[in-house]
């Protein structure tokens, strides 16, 4: 795997068709005497940028600096927008528009399967009015970006007459790369980007429009020379990535995916990934090797949900196969180490399939029988288990500038090997407060060597129904005293 370098200097520009996507989760266990149709329980609601939005999320997630140019209405989805793109600090320039409302995608979800999915939206180019905004804001803030992404999802916004090639064109004068997710038919918009990112799908219906060409690889040297590109990059699901050169030399970058959960998002966190590395100067090959793997790691998600670095960081560090090894289950098979809001994310889809969440959490330096234990204990209570982690600065922190003896990556791995932890969480904060309060646990456990009133986090948990739960813990095993005695032995 390429090296995973620092993305915190990178400057990347996003524009096309910003979505708001929504999800009502809960359960339909009973027939409505009304109609013969499912009575569906609401049980939550979460909010997660779509479209263009979840590119700029990957991108934020990568640790790169963005900007969000698009369209939203004057309406609650646009607010819920705004407050989504701040929180995740990605800096937002969309126009408002007082016709069309902002787009919005609600997906119902029981027993972790959609039921329906709900568009609210308006298809249609922009008005005179509003491309001239679109294009004032891109003039004021491209010169200070080192790469632009055209995330296009068909939705008007692009195919507004003149935007993306006026785009394109100012890129080209400033010298500044152009990357384009295509959903337009028409790829004459895009003539003379730099690179072009089609999922097969899109890539054989342009093969069928534009070139004539029957097989796939003489098609695809078509079209990159037809319209001027200096890449052309086609996902191919479970086949990998292909790259087509200036050179008419074909790469074939086999996937690294797990096991298919989900595929919502993936191509945003291609395009979004393969731009962060190309940008932070890595070859075109390897940045998309790392787009590869990324995308790898987000089909085995649920829903929309963008690659934090960390978990790209982790997945170099994971043996060769242990995305695609023969065991039995898709919980041993996958990466069970992610951030705060994939874990927020997966808790949702467990519990609309009413598993019983439990949480623990603590430094875990050093596994010994005593964590295994505590471990095995607090999986009996429900039916997964989520760990926090300290970070090594937390560590540090609590614990002493000796520690951890093992960092955090090294920790969460060793931690996933166990059938008893279903994910795995790394917190920053020196407690979890902040972790359990996104994440909800019906149960939060905590060994014996606590009282209920000195559990942290417990009136969060009790607050929304759920329970405290304290278990035994083995005698003479602490991290503390393998540590002092690893030290005498060293004396």
């Amino acid at each position: 795997m390429p090296e995973i370098k620092s993305f915190s200097e990178i400057r990347i520009l996003v524009l096309g068709d910003v979505m708001l996507d929504r999800y009502i989760w809960g359960d339909a266990k009973k027939i409505s005497p009304e109609a013969p149709i499912p009575v569906f329980n609401v049980r939550k609601r979460s909010e997660c940028l779509g479209g263009a939005g979840n590119v700029a999320a990957n991108l934020a997630g990568l640790e790169c600096n963005v900007t969000i140019i698009g369209v939203c209405g004057q309406d609650d989805a646009g607010t819920s927008l705004e407050k989504i793109l701040n929180k995740k600090k990605i800096a937002s320039r969309l126009c408002k528009s007082k016709s069309v409302p902002t787009i919005t995608k609600t997906r119902i979800i029981a027993r972790g399967q959609q039921l329906i999915r709900l568009d609210e939206e308006e298809i249609t180019p922009c008005d005179e009015i509003l491309k001239n905004e679109l294009l004032e804001t891109f003039e004021q803030e491209i010169s200070n970006h080192n790469l632009m992404i055209i995330s296009d999802y068909g939705k008007g916004l692009l195919q507004t007459h003149g935007l993306c090639r006026t785009i394109i064109e100012k890129c080209r004068q400033l010298d500044i790369p152009v990357f384009v997710d295509p959903k337009n038919r028409n790829w004459e918009i895009y003539r003379q980007a730099t690179c072009i990112t089609p999922n097969f799908t899109e890539f054989k219906l342009a093969a069928e429009i534009l070139s004539g060409e029957k097989n796939d690889l003489d098609a695809g040297i078509h079209i990159r020379r037809k319209y001027e590109l200096k890449w052309l990059v086609i996902t191919m699901g479970a086949k990998g990535i292909r790259i087509i050169d200036d050179n008419d030399e074909i790469i074939e970058i086999p996937s690294v995916a797990r096991e298919v959960f989900d595929v919502s998002g993936a191509g945003d966190t291609v395009i979004a990934t393969l731009a962060a590395g190309f940008a932070s100067g890595l070859n075109f090959k390897s940045a998309a090797e790392l787009a590869n793997t990324a995308a790898g790691i987000v089909v085995g998600k649920t829903g929309t949900q963008p690659i934090i670095r960390d978990e790209l960081i982790l997945s170099s560090q994971m043996p060769s196969g242990y995305f695609n090894g023969n065991m039995q289950n898709r919980e041993n098979r996958s990466c069970k180490i992610m951030s705060k809001e994939a874990a927020s994310f997966m808790i949702q889809t467990w519990r609309s399939s009413g598993d019983k969440i439990v949480f623990t959490n603590g430094c875990f330096d050093l596994l010994h029988p005593g964590h295994i234990h505590l471990i095995h204990q607090a999986r009996f209570l429900g039916n997964r288990l989520v760990v926090g982690i300290n970070s090594d600065a937390s560590v540090k922190r609590l614990k002493g500038k000796t520690r951890p003896i093992l960092g955090q990556n090294d920790r969460s791995i060793i931690l996933s090997a166990l059938s008893s932890v279903d994910l795995i969480v790394i917190f920053e904060e020196d407690t979890p407060l902040e972790l359990i309060d996104a994440l909800q646990p019906d149960i939060l456990v905590k060994g014996s060597d606590y009282t209920p009133d000195t559990v942290v986090g417990r009136d969060i948990v009790e607050s929304y129904g759920g329970k405290v739960c304290i278990v035994s813990l083995l005698k003479n095993y602490s991290t503390t005293g393998l540590a002092e005695k690893m030290s005498r032995s060293n004396h």
